[in-house]
C-alpha cells in the first residue's frame, strides 16, 4: 500500500487549501484513510478520517466545522479540504491508510500501517 500526499503551502490566516492522498491500487476497499499532523515540537495527532464501511467522518474538535475529509474512489484519492485556518493549524500533514478495524482507535496514529511522506502546511501572514 502507496499513499502519496499533496497539496500543500503557505496561506494566510482565515484561507483555504485542499490536500489530497493519492492511494495505490487496491486500497479503494476495506481501508479507513486518515489525516494527522505533526506541529513544530509536537507529537503527530489526529485530525480526520474516514471509515471505509460507513463512510462515516470523524474530525479532531480542533477542526470541526473547518475540515472536511472525503474520499473519490474512482480516482483512489482521499481529500482534506481546509477551511479557515489558523496559525495553529501549522504543520506537516500526513495521510495514512489501515486495514479497516475497531472503530475506538481509529484516532490513534499507532493504528495506522500505511503512511504518506507528508506535506508542509504554514498558515501565516
Amino acid at each position: 500500500v502507496q499513499l502519496q500526499a499533496s497539496g500543500g503551502g503557505l496561506v494566510q490566516p482565515g484561507g483555504s487549501l485542499r490536500l489530497s492522498c493519492a492511494l495505490s491500487e487496491g486500497t479503494t476497499n476495506n481501508y479507513d484513510v486518515g489525516w494527522f499532523r505533526q506541529g513544530p515540537g509536537k507529537e503527530r495527532e489526529f485530525v480526520a478520517a474516514r471509515r471505509w464501511n460507513s463512510g462515516t467522518n470523524y474530525y479532531a474538535d480542533s477542526v470541526k466545522g473547518r475540515f472536511t475529509i472525503s474520499r473519490d474512489n474512482a480516482k483512489n484519492t482521499v481529500y482534506l479540504q481546509m477551511n479557515g485556518l489558523k496559525p495553529e493549524d501549522t504543520a506537516v500533514y500526513y495521510c495514512a491508510a489501515r486495514r479497516t478495524g475497531i472503530l475506538s482507535t481509529l484516532r490513534n496514529v499507532a493504528a495506522y500501517a500505511y503512511w504518506g511522506q507528508g506535506t508542509q502546511v504554514t498558515v501565516s501572514s
